[in-house]
């Protein structure tokens, strides 16, 4: 019988239960940060368990680490959730990439960069955004802080198989547009829940012709559209990034049943969203969540409902005003969708030479150490120093202001990251999702611009 990618991965997983029903699957990597694992560790403290497979366990540092002076942990909460984590990791045995490490960075692109990440796995992790592993091949998904301590206790956890949804993407990218562009779109057009209950797959051959960076922003940000999983059929792009990863011991073993992973010719989809990417244009949102967002030359909508009006008082912007109108005053080059090498690069091209804008706060924080030390090796740091941005630490920093790096109440911010609700970046923070290149744009023009006219 024809099966899609997912079907093959998940069924590959079932240790036991009914399809329709909740299955048992088996976890072949566990990614844990600060946030959601100190409860879970507690647990298995009072109920006197192991961690059943510590070599499947990996901690990473990220959510509340300062990204300036990393060791200057001022905030009591925060200093207390990443001291316990370094105090679990030695107790349960678990590797931790640790304050400062080589490896240390958001957990999304750790598992990547270690090689952890791999072809038909299931990886869960205590936060949403663990679809990005996804771009892999692999059964990716956000668990709460209870399935992080039943993973722990039995490497498995109970799980509803959802339905399929394919989501086709043909045609060629313009200059200045691109994966971030492609899945803020989907979601514009589609609403924040059109994928719940479902997993979606990427593919056509414009998600063929991305690079791991841009596919892995596309299945980041496939929570924002509602749904659980995003997964891409691995191929040689996806073997080449793998293979000599430290943690890919395994590559010339494995790469045989990875090449089986794809989605069988008449493999049933339950349902199926086609996009022509051609005359796709730069987005941004305007709004409180990440279907609020327009083509870079189209007004905003009219009010249809409580949830725009709300919306539009909170961000201080008014229906039929464009992009370019926007009042910016923070520019935000991070967050685990777009924090990764191709990205710095991209937006190094738009500000080399340049000024960041007199009125613009502009800060560049990396994804992780590996891609801090690969940029300063590329000159990368002294192209944005030299423009006026900030070259910080890694850490997931202003994407979601659990640590000093937040955007000043009122202020409008064009941020790389996957989420604009309210006070997401800090109180009253007002937040617009856009691309690297049309960040970096924005801050040296002091607005949002088309970025299509400033690359060529």
């Amino acid at each position: 019988m024809a099966q899609t990618l997912f079907d093959k991965v998940w069924n590959k997983h079932v240790l036991t239960g009914k399809e329709g029903e909740p299955q048992l699957l088996y976890i072949d990597l566990h990614l844990i940060h600060e946030v959601t694992s100190p409860q879970a560790f507690e647990g298995l403290r009072l109920q006197k368990r192991q961690l059943r497979r510590p070599d499947l366990t990996f901690a990473t540092l990220d959510h509340n680490v300062p990204t300036i002076d990393i060791f200057n942990i001022r905030d009591e909460i925060a200093n207390k959730q990443i001291t316990t984590l370094q105090k679990n990791a030695k107790d349960f045995g678990v590797h931790i990439f640790d304050m400062g490490s080589d490896e240390q960075g958001i957990v999304h692109m750790v598992g990547p960069e270690t090689g952890l990440t791999q072809p038909g796995k299931t990886i869960v992790c205590g936060d949403s955004h663990t679809a990005t592993h996804g771009a892999f091949g692999a059964i990716a998904f956000g668990i709460g802080t209870s399935e992080v301590e039943h993973v722990f206790a039995t490497q498995t956890l109970w799980q509803t198989k959802p339905k399929n949804l394919k989501i086709e993407v043909s045609g060629k990218l313009q200059p200045g547009v691109y994966a971030k562009d492609i899945i803020l779109h989907l979601i514009n057009q589609y609403g924040v829940d059109f994928g719940t209950g479902y997993a979606l797959e990427f593919t056509g051959e414009t998600i063929q012709s991305l690079s791991m960076e841009g596919r892995m922003t596309i299945c980041n940000m496939a929570i924002e559209g509602g749904a659980k999983y995003g997964i891409i059929q691995p191929d040689e792009t996806t073997f080449e990034y793998i293979k000599g990863r430290p943690y890919a011991q395994n590559f010339n073993q494995s790469i045989g049943e990875w090449q089986k992973l794809y989605s069988d010719e008449n493999a049933h989809f339950d349902k199926v969203i086609t996009l022509d990417v051609t005359n796709l244009e730069p987005q941004v949102t305007w709004g409180t969540n990440p279907e609020m967002g327009v083509n870079f030359s189209s007004p905003f909508p009219e009010i249809q409902n409580i949830n725009d009006e709300r919306a539009y008082n909170y961000m201080g912007l008014k229906p039929g005003q464009k992009a370019e109108d926007i009042d910016l005053g923070y520019v935000f080059l991070g967050s685990c969708t777009n924090a990764r090498l191709s990205d710095l690069i991209e937006a190094s091209h738009i500000v080399k030479g340049k000024k960041v804008h007199p009125k613009i706060t502009a800060i560049v924080v990396p994804g992780s150490r590996t891609v801090k030390k690969e940029a300063e090796s590329l000159g990368l740091d002294k192209i944005f120093k030299e423009a006026g941005f900030e070259w910080r630490e890694p850490g997931c920093s202003m994407c979601l202001g659990m640590n000093p790096d937040q955007v000043p109440e009122g202020v409008h911010c064009a941020s790389t990251s996957n989420r604009n609700f309210e006070g997401r970046q800090g109180k009253g923070a007002r937040t617009h999702l856009v691309s690297p290149a049309m960040a970096a744009a924005a801050a040296i023009n002091g607005k949002f611009v088309d970025v299509r006219k400033v690359v060529v």
